[in-house]
């Protein structure tokens, strides 16, 4: 039986057509800019669709006036997967929930729909996805198309989540996709970059609300390389943070829970996630900044300021956490058995050399998948993320953690700083052909390409 919901913007996406029936559309404007600050683009003009019809409509006319195309979201990628000198598609009128089949166990909701407003509207109709990465200001449509992902055992990245797609391809039709319905699109959509089409909605699978108890605890980097394995068998959700110039990690296990509910005390919560990781942080990362030298006393401390706890909540409030202060980042996936050689080579590096790094190493994992460019594409992965402090220069910490990566048949993460190109990562991917191949038939000429896609995906 299906039922619909109203959108996370206060209307339904037929509310959302109404109110914006013409939608927007501006000539040449300013820059805009990812959320990083690192990635600048100068569209002529920017369009933002009240509707799919809108929007196949925008594409049909940059096609007439000879301009690509491309969407952005909160500008989350590190990449310049999004940017263009075309028109650029702003998604924020396209926000919603259309439809909720509880038969099913499946969500559709406007690509334009931030994960923090999904998420929301989801717990009040008593529904969640199985898994999150740790952030929500993304859109749907943005998360999914460069392959955002949490960790898990058994459970995927969000794009693993998808039962179907609805995206404007580039002659102005709308296509619809899914394991039943034109499944090659399907395999190679829920990852797409953007270079398949523009996403106009997406059907998530979920389940019934449930709880999520997370223990957070210090441990030894040796101790959790050492007995990985068993950590990853045992907890339904495990990673770690590691802190260069130290032999320190904090570690996070999710597992479901009966309850009940014990979220972490509000003022405690404020002290450890906004005041200590964000506050304080930010403040000795400009301290770091301005005398590298402090770095490895500031690591010290770091890893040893948070203490063990452990509370249960829903599971996006247990998932995600606030990142206030902004970095850069490079992240590649490894099979999951390289990680722990991984790690230890990239300790090495960073203890061997005059590298000062201020940020935590994020590891996760992921089940391996049949998406054909998703970073877990056939095989079960571990995710190694390296952060820079926004402002100091990174360039010399990434090439050599990016050389530890590609030794162990990396696949840099799509919205992630890296310098692969289609070559390396036709090798790395099995199905790179099969989506290239795709590509061709959905858009012979281009009108979704960028450079980023043209180094990536080649002409």
């Amino acid at each position: 039986m299906s039922t619909t919901a109203s959108g996370t913007n206060g209307t339904g996406s037929g509310g959302a057509r109404k109110a914006g029936a013409a939608g927007t559309v501006r000539g040449r404007t300013g820059p805009w800019r990812n959320w990083a600050g690192n990635v600048t683009a100068r569209p002529a003009r920017e369009v933002a669709p009240a509707s799919v019809e809108e929007l196949s409509a925008a594409v049909r006319r940059a096609a007439e006036d000879g301009l690509r195309v491309k969407a952005v979201g909160t500008g989350h990628s590190f990449t310049s997967v999004a940017a263009t000198d075309g028109v650029l598609v702003r998604p924020h009128l396209l926000t919603g929930i259309r439809n909720i089949d509880r038969a099913a166990g499946t969500v559709t909701v406007e690509a334009g729909t931030p994960l923090k407003r999904l998420n929301e509207a989801l717990a009040r109709e008593g529904l969640s996805l199985t898994n999150m990465g740790d952030i929500m200001e993304q859109t749907v449509s943005g998360a999914t198309s460069t392959g955002t992902h949490g960790t898990g055992r058994e459970s995927g990245s969000i794009a693993a989540q998808i039962r179907a797609l609805e995206m404007v391809t580039a002659d102005g039709s709308v296509l619809t996709c899914s394991a039943d319905e034109h499944p090659d699109v399907f395999a190679a959509a829920r990852i797409g970059l953007g270079a398949l089409g523009i996403i106009t909605a997406v059907t998530f699978a979920v389940e019934p609300v449930f709880l999520l108890t997370a223990r957070e605890e210090p441990m030894p980097l040796d101790r959790v390389l050492s007995e990985f394995d068993q950590l990853w068998a045992e907890n339904e959700h495990f990673e770690f943070y590691w802190f260069p110039h130290t032999g320190n990690t904090n570690t996070k296990r999710n597992n479901r829970s009966a309850g009940p509910c014990r979220p972490v005390p509000t003022v405690k919560g404020w002290f450890e996630d906004e005041f200590l990781s964000n506050h304080l942080f930010h403040a000795v990362n400009h301290l770091g900044r301005a005398v590298p030298a402090t770095i490895p006393v500031i690591a010290g401390i770091s890893s040893r300021a948070l203490s063990a706890r452990t509370y249960t909540d829903l599971p996006y409030k247990v998932f995600t956490s606030p990142r206030r202060v902004r970095f850069m980042e490079m992240e590649y996936a490894v099979p999951r058995a390289a990680l722990a050689d991984t790690l230890r080579e990239l300790k090495a590096m960073v203890d061997r050399s005059p590298l000062r790094v201020s940020f935590p190493v994020e590891v996760r994992t992921c089940p391996a998948d049949d998406i054909a460019l998703s970073t877990a594409s056939g095989r079960d992965s571990a995710y190694v993320a390296v952060h820079m402090f926004r402002g100091t220069p990174y360039q010399a910490y990434f090439t050599a953690a990016e050389r530890i990566f590609t030794a162990h048949e990396g696949r840099p993460h799509w919205g992630k700083i890296h310098t692969r190109d289609a070559e390396y990562l036709a090798a790395a991917y099995p199905r790179f052909g099969e989506f290239t191949a795709l590509r061709d038939r959905l858009d012979p000429d281009r009108r979704f390409q960028n450079d980023y896609l043209r180094r990536v995906l080649g002409r």
